[in-house]
């Protein structure tokens, strides 16, 4: 009798030395591979499954929303600046805020200048920045024409700066001082 049912012997699943019937080794249900599946791998499981609905609502963030102030020798393609969570974006002073702008170009040029200004009821006041030259922000120069580029920064918010709403204007000018990219975004300095 036991030679005609040598497939119903016990054997040890190789996933997690659990002895299981065969057919369940080799029918493999997907209730038999929970079942099967070691503590370990059902807590990795779960890990990734709640790391990736946490970055779900990431996902859905809208683009940071711009406006090109006149962009002749290039074109933006992404304004990014982090972080950024609302608009008017809110500056909190003490902070450091990346920026990041994908933009391609239309001219080739050997150098580029940055050049920041915080607009107030109209006047153009220049906001100190890091680094004015853009060959050291992220782009390898000479910058090439029908090139794509990514120019990157940050953004110091100094405590001395007082609380207000302004408009943020980010130049980046090439070798005859037009820009290869201008965008302005509304902000808040807070405390």
């Amino acid at each position: 009798m036991t030679a005609l049912l040598p497939s119903l012997s016990i054997r040890p699943c190789r996933a997690c030395h659990m002895t299981l019937p065969p057919a369940v080794l080799h029918f493999r249900s997907p209730s038999a591979v929970v079942q099967c599946a070691s503590p370990m791998l059902k807590m990795s499981v779960l890990a990734v499954s709640l790391c990736l609905l946490a970055l779900w609502p990431l996902s859905l963030a809208e683009p940071l929303k711009f406006y090109d102030c006149g962009s002749p020798d290039g074109k933006i393609v992404i304004v990014d600046v982090s972080p950024c969570p609302t608009q008017p974006c809110p500056l909190k002073k003490g902070g450091l805020y990346n920026i990041n702008i994908t933009f391609s170009s239309a001219v080739d040029t050997q150098n580029t200048t940055a050049l920041v200004h915080g607009i107030l009821a109209g006047v153009h006041i220049p906001f100190p920045i890091p680094e004015a030259d853009g060959c050291k922000s992220g782009i390898a120069c000479p910058i090439m024409h029908g090139t794509s580029y990514n120019y990157i920064t940050s953004l110091p918010i100094k405590s001395m700066y007082p609380s207000m709403k302004l408009v943020v204007e980010w130049e980046l000018r090439d070798d005859n001082n037009k820009d290869l990219f201008c965008w302005q975004i509304p902000v808040v300095i807070t405390d």
